[in-house]
């Protein structure tokens, strides 16, 4: 039997309506809209209103990719939801977008990997195509980070926005699609971006509210320099699993961070900056979406 290839058919995105630019958060915050622009290279980014949540911008951004790909949500086989900030910790938030999407024979768990949950989303969705346990399965990123973000916090304030970006996988007796992945993890770093409070280790209570610990805390410049290192490492390990080189690549799309994470992965990779995606100037950094 030919193990099946999986393919992308579907994308979409869901951003809120509301834009905050780097000048309007200058109003409150010790900071100037260059300051921003040459650290970050973020010019704006999209903030979620009273009535969104993580849910509503996953569906959003699903039944745009189902559109694309022309696929009744009946016939979609699971759910993958990435996002550090479910509407609820029980139920998971890809449960309430499986319900909302009318998708009667789907499974649905949430992942939670932060920046990397797209990713993960997408190689376990392929991982099991591959392995002929789904069909078509959906994968959305959803966060609404400015819910966990201290506004008086100039270091995280000005990174973060929020959205949703989803795509449909459909298993293929053609060759191609999704080549090679490659996954890794520290958790020796784990203090240095964090939201400490609201789990079962410091459950919430009046004191971690009144001290901010629902709130990211973020060493920026340790994260910076972890960041530079693996996204140039793992580019090269994803080319190689492919059985490609670095000069085959067309295209690299990747988080949406911080421009100098980008630029230095370019220059320790040898390719053109040209060759890397780069929208941040726009929506921020939006985690898994």
């Amino acid at each position: 039997m030919v193990q099946p290839s999986c393919r992308i058919v579907g994308w979409g995105k869901c951003v809120p309506d509301k834009v905050v630019t780097n000048h309007d958060l200058a109003r409150t915050l010790n900071t100037s809209d260059e300051w921003i622009r040459e650290r970050t290279g973020i010019r704006e980014r999209r903030i979620a209103a009273v009535t969104d949540s993580t849910s509503t911008l996953a569906v959003s951004a699903a039944r745009v990719a189902l559109g694309v790909a022309g696929l009744p949500p009946e016939e979609l086989d699971l759910i993958i939801v990435g996002t550090v900030t479910p509407d609820y910790p029980l139920p998971s938030t890809a449960c309430l977008v499986q319900d909302a999407l009318g998708a009667s024979s789907a499974a649905a768990f949430d992942l939670v990997a932060g920046c990397s949950g797209f990713v993960y989303g997408l190689t376990i969705a392929s991982q099991m195509i591959q392995a002929g346990s789904c069909r078509n399965v959906l994968v959305v990123g959803s966060d609404i980070m400015s819910r966990v973000t201290d506004g008086t916090d100039r270091n995280s304030r000005i990174l973060f926005g929020d959205g949703a970006g989803a795509f449909v996988l459909q298993g293929s007796d053609e060759p191609g699609g999704v080549l090679s992945s490659w996954l890794g993890s520290d958790g020796s770093g784990s203090k240095l971006l964090t939201i400490p409070a609201g789990g079962s280790r410091c459950p919430a209570s009046p004191a971690t509210v009144r001290e901010g610990l629902h709130y990211i805390q973020m060493s920026g410049r340790e994260v910076f320099r972890f960041a530079t290192q693996i996204l140039r490492r793992a580019v090269a390990e994803a080319v190689a699993r492919a059985g490609l080189g670095i000069a085959d690549i067309d295209l690299v799309i990747p988080h949406q961070a911080n421009v100098r994470i980008i630029q230095s992965a370019a220059r320790a990779l040898d390719l053109p900056l040209e060759k890397f995606f780069v929208n941040i100037a726009k929506y921020g950094n939006t985690s898994a979406a």
